[in-house]
């Protein structure tokens, strides 16, 4: 599995962080930047990521900002996109079996490093379920 990975200037260490825990547990990474600390626009960087997962629908992706909530607003402006802004292992994992979710958005401030590793396991180890769930899913993309 192909993991995308973007932040804007305020994740930069924490998404260091989160690839290097993606590459541990064996998957691609693909970091899409920034690789500084220089004053950037999440959206720029969300359509970047969305249009990369869209295009490999193998990929998941990951998004990161000070709180996550820029990330995920930006991200799913984007068709196809169902990006999740996940604080606990719990909404990380029902945003995978319930929702579908194919972007994985954290906050750099809000999270510790601990809680989010075990977010990133959580919605590692989660599989869509599918059934009455796969109608919602269908209700969002029309």
């Amino acid at each position: 599995m192909k993991y995308y990975i973007a932040t804007d200037h305020a994740g930069l260490e924490f998404k260091a962080f989160i690839a290097t825990l993606l590459k541990e547990r064996g998957y691609e990474v693909v970091d899409l930047g920034p690789d500084s600390t220089d004053r950037v626009d999440y959206p720029d960087y969300a359509k970047k990521l969305c249009n990369e997962v869209l295009k490999d629908s193998e990929s998941k992706g990951i998004l990161i900002c000070g709180t996550g909530i820029g990330m995920s607003l930006a991200a799913n402006k984007v068709k196809g996109i169902r990006a999740a802004l996940c604080h606990d292992a719990y909404t990380a994992s029902m945003a995978r079996a319930h929702n579908d979710a194919n972007v994985l958005v954290m906050g750099a401030r809000v999270l510790g490093y601990g809680t989010a590793e075990s977010v990133l396991d959580a919605w590692l180890k989660s599989e869509f379920e599918g059934g009455r769930h796969a109608q919602r899913i269908a209700k969002l993309e029309s």
